[in-house]
């Protein structure tokens, strides 16, 4: 089949578009002028359109030629970005990497290191989603990530999954200085907790059994989208709940949060790295080997 686009073709449109003339586009793409009118006329005539107008000593794009310009350009583009992810993979570097984070983890740690894998490699694409409990792996088995930061214990009895210990960040239970639970004195029981709403994060899993962190039994709630929400649910007097200290350090200086004593206190443990074994990328285990380094 013959293709009267070409990337080349389209080259030469955008050089004309972005330099005002024939002439100037041959200097820019280091061609005589007539190789590039050719170029010009035979893309019009395979078209059946008019690409350029004359307007004094400038060509000036046609509504048609307009639009194949900007839609050019996107193709000139996803061009260029296929080569350069065409050699990164031949060098062992993906040219995407996904990471599930949990809503739990403090997000700019992990920009930071990301921050240091686009400084060795930038053109590598990172897309970072945010997940909750079980979401987080489920996004790892499912393969719409491929590494998860702050999963909740080991990836739910799925094979070929590596997960080891990361951070452990300290949880505290907190309320709006004027709801009722700061009038009791402390520190308060399980019983004495149930009698007030919850504030929970809901977990993103779509296709497996949901996790649950923080809720008593008997214990009503109020379910929120992120941990940036729950924040904000408590700030608010909507709910208490446990907290990352880490997150909430400001609300507890300026006042806009308490820490709750209570005579059973959450154990803490351990977030999680987690990625397939099978996956060798070296994005992937220079990002794994930053987080990891977050832990000295």
């Amino acid at each position: 089949m013959n293709y009267p686009l070409t990337l080349d073709a389209l080259a030469v449109i955008e050089a004309i578009e972005r330099k005002g003339s024939y002439a100037a586009a041959a200097t820019a793409l280091n061609r005589v002028p007539s190789a590039v009118s050719y170029t010009v006329q035979k893309l019009e005539q395979d078209l059946g359109v008019t690409l350029f107008q004359r307007e004094g000593r400038r060509a000036v794009l046609t509504s048609a030629g307009r639009h194949l310009a900007e839609h050019g350009r996107q193709l000139l583009e996803a061009a260029d970005d296929l080569a350069a992810s065409t050699r990164q993979i031949s060098s062992g570097w993906e040219p995407r990497l996904r990471v599930a984070l949990d809503t739990i983890v403090p997000v700019e740690l992990v920009l930071r290191c990301i921050g240091s894998l686009q400084r060795e490699h930038p053109g590598i694409e990172v897309v970072l989603t945010h997940e909750v409990l079980g979401g987080t792996w489920e996004a790892l088995i499912e393969n719409r990530a491929d590494l998860v930061v702050g999963g909740v214990g080991n990836a739910p009895g799925h094979q070929g999954i590596r997960c080891e210990p990361w951070l452990e960040l300290e949880h505290i239970f907190v309320a709006a200085p004027e709801h009722p639970v700061c009038a009791l004195p402390q520190p308060l029981t399980n019983a004495a907790l149930s009698q007030f709403r919850a504030v929970i994060v809901s977990d993103t899993a779509r296709n497996s059994l949901p996790l649950s962190r923080g809720l008593l039994q008997l214990q009503s709630a109020i379910y929120v989208p992120s941990m940036a929400a729950k924040i904000e649910a408590h700030r608010q007097g909507l709910g208490v709940g446990y907290v990352p200290h880490e997150l909430v350090k400001a609300d507890l200086e300026t006042g806009r949060l308490r820490c709750i004593e209570l005579t059973e206190t959450r154990e803490d443990e351990p977030n999680m790295l987690g990625w397939k074994v099978s996956n060798r990328g070296k994005a992937l285990h220079f990002l794994v080997q930053q987080l990891r380094d977050l832990r000295k």
